[in-house]
């Protein structure tokens, strides 16, 4: 009975994903892109990120992990526990780029505080059958703050000199997001350890986060950094006013003093759409395509593609892609696979890899 049960086991963690076939073609400003369905059978896949050995980690929002690789996806345990309410749940991971020595992965997920639920990161080490992680850690926690399960944020992005950038949304209490008392609404920039960087911008002002970076965000569901190193963010409006900042260090975004939105009720929100000492976003969709996950291209496979950002559409199911020195939308990337897109990556070769939560499956964009 005993190894019935393991190789019952076996069978579980061992599950057969949908073998690359090409399922349609895409027509977009740089011509026809075949559309390749890699894997499927996800559970809302929230995020994903590359291996150095050609496999992917994906993410699903309910807790789980997988690591698909040869047209397999086994199930990799050790996960940290999430609060699974709402938008809240095993959210990104993130690939360091010393991952081939390191082994670490890290994870954004809400994570059970009291009553309620928080942002929180934690690493752990890919064991080398890819299995299973170890040594798992929590890095950071929001403070506690509101309850409900609404504007986790939770992107991870590595800086170039190895801070790690995690994006908090305000939990849908708005006035927390102007609070530097607690985490709600912000950016935070941590060392890789989950201490604080010395020269982040709040240390030393009486009641605040040291680990702030910049604040007044809504729910930022995308980050990225651009080809120079700079830090970008998309995040959800409420009624109209989703944006794209590009983040600077110790700046206020204005969120809920000033927004290009209104509140689904229709009344106006704030103060207006601007106001001295907050920063005007880079560009913002109204009506609003509901923005998740966000990549700024190479231009490794498509150079007339170098610089441009993807953001993926949960509302309108499409990616957008946004160019030019004033930024703006120029083209719409779409097809009957899309769907509602989570997150946005540039794989090793430079083709475009999308999750669709509708379709429940990760895609390849390509030449």
């Amino acid at each position: 009975m005993l190894q019935f049960i393991r190789r019952l086991a076996a069978a579980v963690t061992l599950l057969p994903v949908f073998s690359p076939a090409l399922a349609e073609n895409l027509a977009t400003s740089q011509g026809e892109l075949s559309l390749t369905r890699v894997a499927g059978g996800f559970d809302v896949p929230w995020a994903f990120g590359f291996l150095p050995d050609g496999g992917v980690l994906v993410t699903e929002r309910g807790g789980h992990l997988f690591h698909v690789r040869g047209g397999q996806k086994k199930r990799v345990s050790g996960t940290p526990e999430v609060a699974a309410e709402g938008q809240g749940g095993l959210l990104d991971v993130m690939v360091p780029r010393d991952f081939a020595q390191s082994r670490e992965v890290f994870l954004t997920y809400a994570k059970r505080q009291g009553r309620g639920a928080g942002t929180a990161l934690a690493a752990g080490q890919l064991n080398p059958d890819n299995t299973r992680l170890v040594n798992v850690r929590v890095l950071f926690e929001a403070a506690p703050g509101a309850r409900g399960g609404r504007h986790f944020g939770a992107r991870v992005v590595e800086a170039r000199d190895g801070t790690l950038f995690l994006s908090l949304g305000e939990r849908g209490d708005r006035p927390s997001a102007q609070d530097l008392r607690l985490h709600q609404g912000s950016v935070v920039r941590i060392n890789r350890d989950g201490t604080v960087p010395a020269s982040n911008p709040f240390i030393g002002t009486q009641g605040a986060q040291p680990e702030i970076w910049s604040y007044g965000h809504r729910n930022p569901q995308g980050m990225a950094l651009d080809l120079q190193g700079n830090l970008w963010v998309a995040e959800h409006g409420a009624k109209g006013g989703d944006e794209v900042n590009r983040v600077r260090k110790g700046a206020n975004y204005g969120w809920p003093v000033i927004s290009y939105g209104r509140h689904y009720s229709g009344a106006r929100i704030g103060e207006g759409s601007a106001k001295p000492g907050m920063e005007q976003p880079e560009w913002y969709w109204d009506p609003s395509i509901a923005p998740s996950g966000m990549m700024i291209y190479s231009g490794r496979m498509w150079p007339a593609w170098r610089g441009d950002i993807f953001v993926g559409s949960l509302k309108f199911d499409y990616i957008s892609r946004l160019s030019g020195t004033a930024l703006k939308e120029v083209e719409q990337l779409r097809s009957g696979e899309t769907g509602r897109i989570r997150d946005v990556q540039e794989a090793p070769d430079g083709s475009i890899w999308f999750a669709s939560e509708t379709e429940g499956a990760i895609f390849r964009l390509a030449r």
